[in-house]
């Protein structure tokens, strides 16, 4: 079958260099030379020399099951080859995170990352239980990070002078340096919709950037195991 059948656009080309690209809007390749690490469940497609394996949880350090509100079970990707992940036809996008950086994300977020970054489950300071249970992981060190989100990511400036409200079930990840607490206010929507009572809001002060998603309505996804 010839290639031309098919508009280019949709076709894939040779990977330049190791690592993750973002393949297109649903979808982030990841040129393996090495080892990575991917959301189980998450691969949809690879070629070449690979072998994967799940990461189940007690094994230590970087290797072990990161157990978060959503839960996120881990698999590693090891050899030479091309990997492809997507999860629910969701956006992907990639931040790229240097030494001394450190951004929170939650869980049901993470797509995959180089093995080069280091993460530690941490509960949002501020948030507790009644924030939704929100537990992060917390990525350092030095690499990219693939990310989904229903709809296209905002990023948001954070500022001491300006801090910035985010829906609990919204919110994707933030950047260091940031301080968290719970905001309750007047819900505007049950407000609209003719109904009374309270929202509550993560409220993020000082200087950095919040990810949120075009979305305050979280699925249901079934748990993996």
């Amino acid at each position: 079958m010839k290639g031309d059948l098919f508009s280019s656009e949709h076709m894939v080309q040779p990977a330049t260099a190791p690592g993750m690209t973002v393949e297109n809007a649903k979808c982030i390749r990841y040129a393996v030379n090495g080892e990575m690490l991917a959301r189980q469940g998450s691969m949809i497609a690879y070629r070449g020399n690979l072998q994967f394996e799940r990461k189940g949880q007690g094994v230590g350090g970087m290797l072990k099951r990161a157990v978060t509100g959503e839960g996120l079970p881990l698999m590693a990707a090891r050899g030479q080859g091309e990997a492809w992940f997507a999860q629910e036809a969701q956006n992907c996008f990639v931040v790229d995170i240097d030494p001394g950086d450190e951004f929170t994300v939650n869980g049901r977020n993470v797509l995959c990352f180089d093995a080069s970054l280091s993460y530690r489950i941490a509960t949002v300071k501020g948030a507790g239980i009644s924030g939704g249970g929100l537990f992060n992981s917390v990525f350092t060190g030095q690499g990219r990070l693939g990310l989904v989100c229903e709809g296209n990511p905002l990023v948001i400036p954070v500022s001491a002078q300006f801090p910035v409200y985010v829906d609990t079930d919204a919110v994707v990840g933030w950047t260091a340096g940031l301080d968290t607490s719970l905001h309750r206010s007047q819900s505007i929507g049950s407000m609209l919709r003719g109904g009374s009572g309270e929202a509550v809001q993560l409220m993020l002060r000082g200087e950095g950037y919040v990810v949120v998603r075009p979305s305050e309505t979280t699925p249901h996804k079934p748990q993996q195991h």
